[in-house]
């Protein structure tokens, strides 16, 4: 039951962000809904300006969907999860939206006064910082504790001060994975392979919906790679780069093991480290730069590698902690 209850979820969260894609990127040229480049990004990103963003809103629909589409279908078979975990689920779809809501907005801004700029940095933080407390809250109502599962190690309760250091984590994983997207098909990428381990974790632990919504959203990212490898035909922009980082997020407090952040989000705890790392050395030199570029994907352009190149590589890094994360997981557990 649970195969078919994945395939399904995969079949349906590839084909609608496929599909939409054929439609979408007309309606989003027609809007004139195109990114504009950085000024201080690579020269040779100038020539994408115009392509079409809010790409996004193509594998938010087909996650959702698939997600409403199976995890009734499965509940309705008698094989039930307890509230706690529905409401995970759920929740964590919910919190997702939300952050890509907030993309929605700094993307739409951005378009409309024609500039790489849209809600202000202290604007961004206090409506993401609402976000996940509210996931938070939600999840502590519906029984969920203080306590954090590390493998190897065991439970640990970390009292009220779990809430603080969880809306910290997903925030600044949320950031991290908006700093991942900066050239072709690099988050999607990535994305897939930590959505990968982490549906695969779930489902050791016996966490099917999770694990299918985690399935749902590794097949949603290869369908729209199919619209955003290079040369990209449309972006992401922060709608879906900050969903992406919601749905990481949700998984991940989902199964109770935070701590998987950190091998799965590996290339994104890298890509925003290389952002705070070069400001902070810039501004410690006096104009020093610690990287050619950040964040640390701009970098390895600079220094001659390829779009293609970057990704396969930080692609193999995600598969590489995805791994680490599933067999900590299988033997620490």
């Amino acid at each position: 039951m649970n195969s078919i209850l994945f395939l399904t979820a995969a079949v349906i969260a590839f084909a609608i962000t496929a599909i939409l894609g054929k439609w979408m990127i007309p309606f989003l040229h027609k809007l004139k809904f195109g990114q504009t480049i950085r000024e201080v990004g690579p020269s040779w990103h100038k020539n994408k300006q115009g392509t079409p963003t809010m790409g996004g809103l193509m594998f938010i629909i087909a996650i959702v969907a698939a997600v409403f589409a199976c995890i009734p279908v499965f509940h309705s078979t008698g094989v039930s999860e307890t509230f706690l975990m529905q409401v995970k689920l759920f929740a964590g779809l919910g919190m997702a939206v939300a952050f890509g809501a907030i993309g929605f907005m700094d993307d739409y801004i951005s378009i409309v006064k024609k500039r790489n700029l849209g809600l202000t940095e202290k604007q961004k933080l206090v409506l993401q910082f609402a976000v996940a407390a509210a996931y938070l809250v939600s999840v502590g109502m519906a029984g969920g504790g203080t306590t954090t599962l590390i493998p190897f190690v065991g439970r640990i309760d970390l009292g009220y001060f779990y809430y603080i250091l969880a809306a910290v984590v997903v925030v600044g994983l949320v950031n991290a994975v908006n700093f991942t997207d900066g050239i072709d098909g690099l988050n999607s990428t990535v994305s897939f392979f930590a959505f990968l381990g982490l549906a695969l974790c779930a489902g050791v632990l016996s966490m099917t919906g999770l694990s299918a919504m985690g399935i749902a959203s590794a097949a949603a990212c290869i369908g729209f790679l199919i619209w955003n490898f290079h040369p990209a035909k449309v972006f992401m922009g922060d709608t879906g780069s900050l969903f992406l980082g919601g749905m990481v997020g949700a998984l991940a407090f989902g199964i109770d093991l935070p701590i998987l952040l950190l091998p799965v989000g590996l290339v994104y705890w890298c890509e925003i480290l290389s952002v705070v790392l070069q400001v902070a050395y810039f501004k410690a030199t006096h104009g020093k730069r610690l990287f050619k570029m950040s964040p640390i994907h701009h970098h390895f352009e600079m220094c001659g590698w390829s779009e293609v190149k970057i990704c396969v590589v930080f692609g193999l890094v995600s598969l590489v902690g995805g791994a680490l994360a599933l067999l900590a997981v299988c033997f620490g557990i």
